[in-house]
């Protein structure tokens, strides 16, 4: 039976707020942040979905200053607990990670620091954790509380799975009165009861954010051409600037890592076929350089804290809507506009389709994760507001339309076809259920192929009569009728006519085709520029790129990356202000007394080696 909750005060001690404006150089919490500091401070536990980029990071470090011990934070990923640790020990915070890329030496020398009670915090792996060892080394220390960072990864149900988190309901067992907090960006209905009930959370407050993040713009295209689609992208409304482009294989993360990088476009290639040292290089640029593009497969990003990634592209679809969006999330941190751009095509939609048919998993579960994949595929064809269609999958209620989203700014055109659609399944009956998209395209169209024509199909009643449409339009048909579940992939993704045809067979059903329309193009910003935030007054910009600079040489001087010196919000603030004094200095938000000692007298220096605004 879980332990009843501590009843929490409404607001987090006096404490909290002096180490907030002290170490953080905060005036304030951001949305409940103070309920949830308070929660834990008083020792209960608390379950917190907060988007990417809400500040879930404060809602556990702040608290383990709070109590007596250090704060144990369980993180699936070695780059995150990293850059977290560095972060830290900018602000003067004592902190530290156990995992794997330590030597023997170092794995001893955190142990000594954590048995002395030198730590403030702890980042530790899952399998780290879970040693008996490790429990032990624990059990002999004095813990603040267990904060579990991307809790979804205990459910089946969510896109990161990992087998190893659903062992932490072992925390409640072998430590009962510690507090703990479990966060995510992410987690729909299903998720969010196996993270109550693995982590034995069932008494616990839930401090659900809204999943919106309005600086995020949403688009979604047709595949014609991914890789030239992208380099457009990128040339006219990303030059410069850092992204995340997503692709499902390793040779398509490969092909099109080096395509980028022999257009002129920095980029370099992650996936899981590269050993840990190349892995760990490609996750070290990405955080340390300015306008570096990664290429890879969905392992990468998870954690990762870089603000200013100013697009996240799919070149391929997502699995569900939950990865989508986490994946998407990673984009605009910092709450600048940023750009979330999908081009998906009907061999998307073929091979997922087809992975889930083949799945050895039990029928119930294929089920699930067929209506998870319907619900991204919905999203992709809807001509609704995309923010819209996306908070509703997770539950929240939008009133759109949103402004800034593709189907908002450019409405897509919707043409009744449900004529055509039946000419399409009649040509997939007709020739017998079996071939693919390419050959039932040459069918309708009337190209006497000698594949058309060694078939005999080219004697068809359907040969030829939907020749009034391009291809482009055929294959929006089909993929739409595939999405929908109209036809279905076979073993040799030959498409063949479903049950539920029969509704449009017969017109009981309309057929309503979204035809793709251009999209709006921003003009190219210069790259300068497009680093600054959105609302920097043009005066400032002479003081912010001199800032800049001088953050840039510090960071490469201590090995850190940029951000974890100032983050742009803080650099854009000193100058628009243009402090001329510490005390002025340290009224900036994000300047704490930690980094307005260390960075104080060269920032102030760096200002007044800038001309006066005019």
């Amino acid at each position: 039976m879980t332990a009843p909750q501590p009843a929490a005060p409404a607001q987090p001690p006096a404490r909290a707020y002096d180490l907030l404006r002290d170490l953080w150089g905060y005036g304030s919490f951001r949305w409940r942040q103070g309920e949830i500091v308070a929660q834990l401070a008083a020792g209960g536990d608390a379950l917190v979905l907060m988007p990417t980029g809400g500040g879930k990071s404060l809602c556990y470090q702040l608290p383990s200053l709070l109590r007596p011990g250090v704060g144990v934070v369980v993180s699936p990923l070695i780059a995150l607990m990293q850059d977290q640790v560095d972060t830290l020990r900018q602000l003067g915070i004592r902190a530290a990670f156990l995992n794997s890329s330590l030597s023997a030496e170092g794995v001893r020398e955190v142990e000594a620091a954590l048995r002395a009670g030198e730590l403030d915090l702890l980042y530790v792996a899952p399998e780290r954790l879970l040693m008996e060892g490790t429990l032990r080394l624990l059990a002999g220390v004095e813990v603040a509380l267990f904060a579990i960072d991307e809790a979804h990864c205990v459910s089946q149900w969510g896109h990161d799975f990992r087998p190893e988190y659903q062992g932490l309901g072992v925390l409640a067992e072998r430590f009962p009165g510690v507090p703990r907090i479990a966060l995510t960006a992410t987690a729909d209905d299903r998720t969010r009861a196996d993270m109550v009930s693995v982590l034995g959370l069932e008494g616990a407050p839930q401090f659900v954010a809204s999943f919106d993040r309005p600086n995020i713009q949403y688009r979604i295209a047709g595949k014609d051409n991914a890789k030239r689609q992208l380099l457009e992208f990128i040339r006219t409304e990303h030059a410069g600037d850092a992204g995340i482009v997503y692709c499902l294989s390793r040779k398509s993360v490969e092909d099109t890592a080096q395509f980028l990088s022999d257009s002129g476009v920095p980029a370099l290639a992650y996936h899981a076929g590269l050993d840990h040292a190349q892995r760990q290089e490609a996750q070290a640029r990405f955080l340390r350089e300015e306008g570096l593009v990664v290429v890879a497969t969905v392992a990468f990003g998870m954690g990762i804290d870089k603000p200013d990634v100013r697009f996240v592209a799919h070149l391929d679809l997502p699995k569900s809507m939950e990865g989508y969006y986490q994946e998407t999330g990673r984009a605009g941190r910092d709450g600048e506009p940023s750009t979330a751009w999908m081009v998906y095509g009907l061999g998307d939609v073929v091979n997922l389709r087809r992975m889930l048919a083949g799945s050895a998993a039990p029928e119930w579960v294929r089920r699930i994760e067929g209506a998870k994949l319907d619900a991204l595929l919905a999203y992709c064809e809807t001509t609704a507001c995309r923010r819209e269609s996306l908070l509703a999958y997770f539950g929240e209620a939008y009133q759109g339309p949103c402004g800034n989203c593709d189907n908002c700014i450019s409405p897509p055109q919707v043409r009744e076809m449900t004529r055509e659609a039946q000419m399409a399944l009649s040509a997939a009956v007709r020739t017998g259920n079996r071939y693919g998209a390419a050959h039932l395209t040459d069918v309708l169209l009337g190209r006497d192929t000698d594949k058309v024509r060694q078939w005999g199909h080219h004697t068809l009643p359907t040969f030829g009569v939907g020749a009034e449409h391009d291809e482009r339009t055929w294959r929006g048909v089909l993929r739409q009728m595939v999405s929908l579940g109209y036809l279905e992939a076979g073993e040799h993704y030959g498409l063949s006519a479903t049950p539920k045809s029969r509704e449009l067979l017969k017109g009981e059903v309309p057929f309503l085709l979204r035809e793709e329309v251009l999209q709006p193009r921003r003009k190219t910003a210069s790259k300068a520029r497009a680093a600054a935030p959105s609302d920097l007054p043009p005066s400032a910009q002479p003081a912010f790129e001199a800032l800049r600079e001088w953050r840039g040489q510090e960071a490469k001087a201590q090995g850190v990356p940029a951000y974890i010196i100032f983050d742009n919000k803080t650099l854009a603030a000193i100058a628009a202000l243009r402090p001329s004094s510490l005390a002025t200095l340290g009224t900036v938000s994000g300047v704490g007394a930690k980094k307005l000692e260390q960075y104080g007298q060269a920032v102030l220096e760096v200002l007044g080696g800038v001309g006066e605004p005019a």
